[in-house]
């Protein structure tokens, strides 16, 4: 009886596996305003992608980073190298700890983007906007300085 039960479970683990089809993939994209395509980028299930510029007082390098997370844009973490105007940790959203360097990390954010992605009007000069994925690193501010461009996530191919 115990054996048949357990033959049973396994039998139903191995159908379940194969009836829920593979994680949902996605494509990062960035599209400027007159719909150019700036940036796609394949991200599987887990794993994410970084928003990254230069404060543009102080100059050090701020990250913002997300996460596909079933096929939702996610705002899992960031990266304040201080707590230089418009910066700051909003208590009650993720949890700040020091980065050892004098400045922080807010962690555990987990905050779906609404409706999977945002406009950002990249900054120009040394402010820098990028979208890091991998080793791949995209300059919006150089494709698209002052224009608007739409960072989204998409299913995989749309």
């Amino acid at each position: 009886m115990i054996e048949r039960v357990g033959g049973g479970l396994s039998a139903l683990l191995v159908l379940i596996a194969a009836t829920a089809g593979p994680a949902p993939a996605g494509d990062l994209v960035a599209l400027s305003e007159d719909g150019t395509e700036l940036l796609r980028q394949p991200v599987p299930e887990g794993t994410g992608w970084c928003v990254l510029w230069h404060h543009s007082v102080k100059g050090f390098e701020v990250s913002d980073c997300y996460e596909n997370r079933s096929g939702r844009m996610v705002l899992v973490r960031s990266h304040l190298p201080d707590f230089a105007a418009g910066l700051d940790h909003i208590p009650g959203r993720g949890r700040q700890v020091s980065d050892g360097q004098g400045g922080y990390w807010i962690l555990d954010i987990d905050e779906p983007v609404p409706g999977n992605g945002y406009i950002l009007r990249p900054g120009r000069g040394n402010v820098d906007h990028r979208i890091a994925v991998g080793d791949r690193v995209v300059s919006l501010s150089e494709a698209a300085p002052r224009e608007k461009v739409r960072i989204e996530l998409t299913e995989e191919g749309g």
